[in-house]
């Protein structure tokens, strides 16, 4: 195996790959990358063997092609540290050493052989349909941060991914929820698909996420019973699924919450992060003290002290209610307008969250006692 690869190509290929594979593994072989040099093209591949990522640099010269493994860990933090954009010239002199040299920097890296990678061979051709990347990478960002890190409730440690229909339109909706907040979001289908319901789990749904905001085109995304399947011009990504069945979120969502609250998003979002200050992890109550017009917020921490604000709202009733200040943060965090909406019942009930600019996605948080 012989091949010349650009820096700046091999670089961002193995970063992608790093998010994949585990630093622990107690298999040799998953803590390498799979190089494989055919056709112009260079693939690499790695796995956890719940995630298989394949990543494909078009128009490489080879003068002689292969493939082998090789540490994903090691091989990404030299190419970091090699001039940008500089020509990296590989060469396998034999079974177990792969050379990597540029400029004048020569390294000689341990391998494993091609044959002990494993690789999946699963054919996916049901229910496929397209997306563009931008829509699907939205509807991931407004959801991925109430994904539970409960590991009892395995079911609700992903994304739950499904075709939703209202009246006669169809929607890609994802949801999550760690039972303390939810998040749902969902975007406009050109037309129905066939598509089962699916969670997909955490570090999927982040490694996806990495791969979009770089990418600018259609993604396929395919199912078979246990597996999902997302395929971009140059990146393919296959996950196994959470099997388990995700709660009915619908019944969650408040239907009298009449008392509205309006707010500048900014100053809403500014307002809570200053006061939360004083709670050293941002897991204290924020108080929400609301009169006309008028919002009082305020942390008190045993053992830090206080912190207090008055904000200039609408709103028309006498209300207190506590909330988990982070969780205020990370919805406020991923609004996209100038405003923020939060619909209120009584002090014990869940609030809804509305984004103004936004009509596709709503989220819903717990109060905290007291």
């Amino acid at each position: 195996m012989k091949f010349n690869v650009n820096q700046k190509d091999l670089q961002r290929s193995l970063n992608y790959c790093q998010g994949i594979i585990e630093r622990r593994s107690t298999l040799p072989i998953l803590s390498n990358i799979l190089v494989n040099a055919a056709n112009s093209k260079l693939t690499l591949t790695a796995t956890d063997l719940d995630i298989i990522f394949i990543n494909q640099i078009e128009n490489i010269e080879i003068s002689e092609e292969g493939k082998t493994t090789t540490s994903s860990s090691i091989i990404n933090d030299i190419v970091k540290k090699l001039s940008s954009g500089k020509k990296v010239n590989f060469s396998l002199n034999s079974e177990n050493k792969l050379q990597l040299e540029s400029d004048n920097t020569k390294f000689n890296l341990n391998c494993l052989s091609a044959n002990e990678f494993p690789v999946a061979d699963e054919i996916f051709s049901d229910n496929e349909f397209s997306i563009h990347s931008k829509k699907l990478l939205k509807i991931l960002n407004k959801c991925k941060f109430s994904i539970s890190n409960d590991e009892t409730r395995h079911y609700l440690s992903g994304v739950f991914f499904h075709v939703s229909q209202i009246e006669e339109k169809f929607y890609l909706t994802a949801v999550a929820t760690d039972s303390h907040r939810m998040s749902i979001s969902k975007v406009n289908l050109k037309e129905k698909v066939n598509f089962e319901p699916v969670i997909i789990p955490k570090k999927t749904v982040y490694q996806l996420c990495s791969i979009l905001e770089d990418y600018d085109g259609d993604i396929k995304i395919s199912n078979i019973k246990s597996k999902i399947k997302f395929e971009a011009k140059d990146s393919i990504l296959i996950s196994k699924l959470i099997d388990g069945k995700f709660p009915n979120y619908i019944q969650v969502v408040p239907k009298n919450n009449n008392k509205k609250l309006e707010s500048s998003l900014k100053l809403f979002l500014n307002a809570v992060d200053r006061v939360a200050s004083v709670s050293l992890d941002k897991k204290d109550g924020v108080k929400f003290t609301l009169s006309k017009d008028k919002l009082g917020l305020s942390v008190n921490n045993t053992n830090s002290g206080d912190g207090n604000e008055i904000l200039d709202v609408k709103f028309e009733y006498d209300l207190s209610i506590s909330f988990n200040s982070r969780y205020l943060i990370d919805i406020a965090s991923q609004l996209d307008g100038d405003k923020i909406e939060i619909y209120l019942n009584e002090s014990g009930s869940p609030a809804l969250i509305k984004d103004p600019a936004d009509f596709d996605s709503i989220y819903i948080v717990m109060p905290m006692k007291g």
